[in-house]
């Protein structure tokens, strides 16, 4: 273990917490509040956030997508350089933060913003923002990070930099009370995949680190069991902690990580439109069934202090197949069968993808190179 961990992001967490943004935003500073689609207006959040601003100037951006487009986020931008907006507040899921991640250090930029994905562009400041998260799945409210696609080119990638981690997070489960089914299923298993990103790696000694990996594994299995339940305050308000946690960065300090399911998976939503948190289902699997040699032995403890199966030969299969089950349960599929023309194609799509962007050495080895990518897309795609 040799790693330096802050997250300085103020938690507001709890019931009526969104008034608390009259006393995190400087009364001074002019925000621009952006969200996506307009649920929030049906569900309350709406009202709220014009009742906690009444002493603001503030002006608004609405329309960014369930994965935030650079086409859509490049409107914002000009709003903020052109009426010289002091903060952002960004009202939503994952998808509506990380967006205003991107719009906050881009509005910093002359350039284009996508410089700054392709790494072209070192952000060196951003407007400051802070989030009312709606969605509980990614951890983007308290951590650094932010995924935004190019629909013109079809390309998913994503940028890091300490400049655009939110100064405050709002986090209050009632929010969660008017959303579909299909999102909070997609949340269990986006924040499940997060953990296990940084958890089924190899062999290490951070205890702590993986104690709380597997704590978090089993709060994520009980409730995805207890999936019924979820209209109790008690449940919500376990998966939006508990999906807070699976990446704030305090479980993948001073530990591998793989990420490769991710990177992976992120073709399948450019290419296709599926789900994030589907894409994930589809591949790691398969790319735990490819990858079980190097994997095995944090397979076999996740079977055993997740899992709770007995030491045998094939724990490691096991365990894949419990978690592949976990998956089903919640009505998720692992393999996909939605392209559209032959299954050769589908595969040499996404390998395609993946060369352009360079992703050619993936996983906590950087074992997994294009062809163990098509190895693992054979058996994730039907």
């Amino acid at each position: 273990m040799h790693f330096t961990y802050v997250n300085p992001t103020q938690i507001n967490f709890g019931q009526g917490q969104i008034q608390s943004i009259q006393s995190n935003i400087p009364v001074e500073q002019k925000v621009l509040v952006i969200y996506g689609g307009g649920s929030i207006k049906n569900n309350g959040v709406y009202d709220q956030v014009v009742n906690a601003l009444k002493d603001h100037t503030w002006c608004e951006f609405s329309g960014v997508e369930p994965n935030p487009t650079k086409e859509t986020l490049d409107r914002a931008v000009a709003i903020v350089k052109e009426q010289s907006i002091d903060f952002i507040l960004a009202v939503g899921g994952g998808s509506v933060i990380d967006g205003s991640k991107y719009v906050a250090a881009a509005a910093k930029y002359d350039g284009d913003g996508w410089d700054i994905m392709l790494g072209q562009h070192r952000v060196t400041s951003a407007v400051p923002l802070g989030a009312i998260l709606t969605l509980p799945a990614t951890g983007s409210e308290s951590n650094m990070g932010a995924v935004v696609t190019k629909a013109e080119t079809q390309d998913k990638l994503s940028f890091m930099t300490p400049h655009v981690q939110p100064k405050f997070a709002v986090m209050d489960p009632d929010v969660m009370k008017t959303l579909p089914e299909k999102q909070l299923i997609n949340g269990i298993v986006d924040a499940w995949v997060h953990v296990c990103e940084q958890y089924i790696t190899r062999r290490h000694d951070a205890m702590v680190q993986d104690g709380y990996a597997e704590a978090l594994l089993r709060n994520l299995k009980t409730l995805g069991e207890q999936f019924d339940e979820r209209d109790n305050d008690a449940w919500r308000a376990n998966l939006m902690w508990s999906a807070n946690q699976a990446l704030n960065g305090l479980i993948g300090s001073g530990v591998p990580h793989d990420w490769a399911t991710h990177m992976i998976g992120h073709e399948f939503t450019a290419l296709w439109g599926v789900d994030h948190a589907r894409s994930l289902a589809i591949v790691q699997p398969s790319l735990l069934r490819n990858q079980i040699d190097a994997k095995r032995a944090k397979l076999e403890q996740m079977g055993k202090n997740v899992f709770g199966l007995a030491q045998s030969d094939d724990l490691a299969e096991q365990a894949i197949a419990a978690i592949e089950a976990f998956y089903q349960s919640l009505g998720v599929t692992t393999q996909f069968s939605e392209y559209e023309n032959g299954k050769e194609d589908a595969v040499e799509a996404v390998i395609e993808q993946l060369s352009q962007h360079g992703m050619t050495a993936l996983g906590e080895n950087q074992a997994i190179d294009l062809e163990q990518s098509r190895r693992i897309l054979s058996l994730a795609i039907a």
